[in-house]
């Protein structure tokens, strides 16, 4: 079996650093992007297991970018996760519109995101060779 493979589209580095280092620490793939398009064009070229998607990005804002691979019949199945600052009602409910299949609020506990990755996909393939 192939390791599962996470993209991480997240404007700001050291969110990248610390949830990529956890998540490949755990055996997952990772695919890293810092804007909206880019996270894109990754999304479509490399089809990954999972997306951690920033709401608050620059070209094309997360919830934007989900919508359109929720639209795209190619990418409608990947499971995108919101892992955003923005916290508020109003926001959850835009990213729930939009079609992520979950939410989570930075600053985020990195184990945190580790389980909601795990729960969405399971357990990197090296991973479930230690459970």
């Amino acid at each position: 079996m192939r390791r599962k493979i996470v993209l991480l589209v997240e404007d700001q580095e050291d969110s990248r650093i610390i949830y990529g280092t956890i998540l490949k620490h755990y055996g997952y793939g990772i695919l890293e992007a810092a804007d909206g398009d880019v996270g894109l064009q990754l999304a479509r070229a490399h089809m990954p297991d999972l997306i951690l998607m920033d709401v608050g990005l620059p070209h094309v804002d997360g919830c934007d970018a989900t919508a359109f691979l929720k639209q795209d019949g190619s990418t409608s199945h990947i499971p995108i996760v919101a892992l955003t600052a923005h916290g508020l009602h109003t926001d959850r409910e835009r990213a729930r519109r939009a079609g992520f299949d979950g939410y989570l609020v930075k600053p985020c506990i990195p184990t945190r995101v580790v389980a909601e990755v795990e729960r969405l996909i399971g357990p990197s393939v090296e991973d479930a060779a230690y459970k």
